[in-house]
């Protein structure tokens, strides 16, 4: 059996391990500029990969954890208001199983902004509750939004980022870190904890982002 390619084990350790220590090691970088920097060192050893073979149709291709993740639905910059609310969610299937981060962004009348998913891999629910928040304020900073306010059916999360709850967790850490350093863009920010039923738009979307491999 010849040996594994170096390119092909740094592309699948971007797309598969979470790297936790390394974010901790390296302040101020998140797990997707890992996965940028390892498909980029693979795209160096192999700079002319052979082309991918088509996949079944009936089977939903899953991204590279290194790409960036696209809304599903969103307005241009121009048209969104500078006031906004996040509704964030996670969800994994086992705990932990299959994982996906959602989230929805409205504005002050209840218009959707974007509808935002990602398909995490085997993760836990906590991780995948912190990865829906981590993309919706991600795409809420690149609109330009001066307001937030994030609605979370996770008390565990919101407690947290109001720090009345400690982060014992190691691999919780570094996206709590990171949650913390994204909402000092906003000028103003406000942390509600909402029931389960008042957060269906992020739910649906954090399933459907396991549903599709979004």
């Amino acid at each position: 059996m010849a040996p594994p390619d170096l390119a092909d084990i740094l592309r699948h350790i971007g797309r598969e391990e979470p790297l936790t220590g390394t974010v901790r090691a390296f302040p101020g970088l998140t797990r997707e500029d890992l996965g940028r920097l390892l498909e980029a060192a693979a795209s160096q050893l192999a700079p002319n990969p052979p082309p991918a073979s088509p996949e079944p149709r009936s089977e939903p291709r899953r991204p590279s954890r290194a790409t960036p993740t696209l809304p599903v639905e969103s307005r241009s910059p121009a048209e969104v208001p500078s006031s906004l609310r996040l509704f964030s969610d996670g969800a994994a299937r086992g705990n932990p199983g299959p994982a996906g981060a959602g989230a929805v962004l409205m504005d002050a009348e209840g218009r959707v902004v974007a509808r935002l998913g990602k398909f995490l891999g085997v993760q836990t629910n906590n991780y995948a509750e912190y990865m829906g928040l981590l993309l919706g304020l991600k795409h809420a900073r690149n609109l330009g939004a001066k307001e937030l306010e994030v609605l979370a059916d996770s008390e565990l999360l919101i407690r947290q980022l109001q720090g009345r709850y400690q982060v014992k967790s190691p691999t919780l850490r570094p996206l709590y870190e990171e949650a913390v350093a994204l909402l000092k863009h906003f000028p103003r920010t406000k942390l509600t904890h909402v029931p389960r039923e008042k957060n269906k738009a992020a739910d649906e979307m954090s399933n459907r982002a396991i549903d599709e491999r979004m």
